[in-house]
């Protein structure tokens, strides 16, 4: 708990000024090659005002808004996921010499980072690789040096159903800094750590209101009223245990490319895989992580071939992985609602639409859950 309660500040470019100036390099939304991207900025006239986001089923369109207005966007390609878990790690790199192989950490010391502008479904999404991956060395010391300033959503987008999935608009754990956008450009702050209060007392700002309070807290509910998409009123693990030779998985395997953008834009995901590789002289080898996808052919390749060699059974191992199984490793949904899947899939295969077919077909699978 702070002891400072909700401020108004006028602006953006103090508080990111105070953030660069506690050594930490700022990431947050911005504008490249026709859609919202994170990267470091150095003040506010890099995020991205005036910009609305037209988000449909295999549509992502920036559209023109109110100048004043900075988060008037939905999710983009991007989501944290790729700065606290990048795409592509060296783990080690060895190098022979007189005395034999000499190993060195392939990592890079973690940065001082401030992120900028999370979305109540993104900062979900940390709390869930929180969860997954915090006990991993690499992301432990990137997670331990990270500042949050999260901004609470005022305009849902078309495929956004974080509602349905059991969030909202709002966010309420997880952030060292809240903002809520107005519609004259100022914002409503407020501290949810020690470090976050302290840094709010630096900058120039004014007492909130009752009514100014009231306000930002009613634009945030209009939003939960607003979602494009809904997940079926359900359990989804036992739907999709008792569905596991249903029709619709053939049906959604003729329409998917195997391509696996689903898995790379969404912010829970977090298979990877190792290569190791060496020069032609043999002196010198590395061991890089990246990113996989369970689309891959490969990815559950064993001795014989792979385990899941059809499209639908792969879909079917990552809509019953995120929305069913995930609740078996790690005790709750992988889905935070962001919609990325939905845009992002050049076909536009709608998660929420597949899992209301299931829902209104009987159960292929009576037996349910094992």
């Amino acid at each position: 708990m702070t002891d400072l309660g909700p401020v108004l500040l006028p602006g953006l470019d103090d508080l990111i000024a105070a953030l660069r100036a506690d050594g930490r390099a700022v990431v947050g939304p911005t504008v490249r090659d026709g859609a919202i991207v994170l990267a470091e900025i150095d003040g506010a006239a890099r995020l991205p005002y005036g910009r609305r986001t037209e988000v449909e089923a295999g549509t992502y369109r920036l559209r023109p808004g109110d100048e004043r207005l900075a988060f008037t966007h939905t999710s983009g390609p991007q989501s944290w996921k790729q700065v606290l878990h990048p795409p592509r790690e060296r783990l080690w790199s060895a190098t022979s010499g007189k005395d034999g192989f000499t190993v060195e950490d392939g990592g890079s010391p973690p940065r001082r980072l401030a992120l900028f502008g999370v979305r109540s479904c993104d900062l979900r999404a940390i709390g869930v690789l929180d969860h997954v991956l915090g006990d991993g060395g690499r992301y432990a010391a990137r997670r331990a040096n990270m500042l949050i300033v999260a901004v609470n959503c005022t305009e849902p987008g078309g495929t956004c159903f974080c509602v349905s999935a059991g969030g909202g608009p709002g966010a309420d754990t997880g952030y060292d800094l809240v903002l809520t956008e107005r519609p004259d450009g100022t914002y409503l702050a407020g501290a949810g750590s020690a470090e976050g209060e302290a840094l709010l007392r630096r900058v120039p700002s004014a007492p909130a209101s009752d009514g100014d309070v009231a306000a930002a807290a009613s634009a945030v509910d209009a939003a939960a009223d607003r979602m494009g998409r809904t997940l079926p009123e359900t359990d989804l693990r036992t739907l999709l245990a008792g569905h596991r030779e249903d029709a619709q998985w053939a049906d959604v395997a003729e329409r998917c490319l195997a391509c696996g953008n689903c898995t790379m834009v969404c912010p829970t995901c977090f298979c990877t895989s190792v290569t190791d590789t060496t020069d032609l002289t043999g002196e010198h080898a590395e061991r890089w992580e990246t990113w996989e996808s369970c689309f891959d052919l490969d990815f559950s390749l064993l001795h014989g071939g792979p385990v899941r060699h059809t499209r639908d059974a792969r879909y079917r191992q990552w809509l019953s992985h995120k929305f069913g199984t995930w609740h078996d490793q790690f005790g709750e949904s992988g889905c935070v609602g962001c919609g990325r899947c939905i845009a992002w899939c050049p076909v536009g295969i709608d998660v929420t639409a597949e899992l209301h077919a299931l829902h209104a077909h009987p159960p292929a699978d009576p037996g349910g859950l094992p």
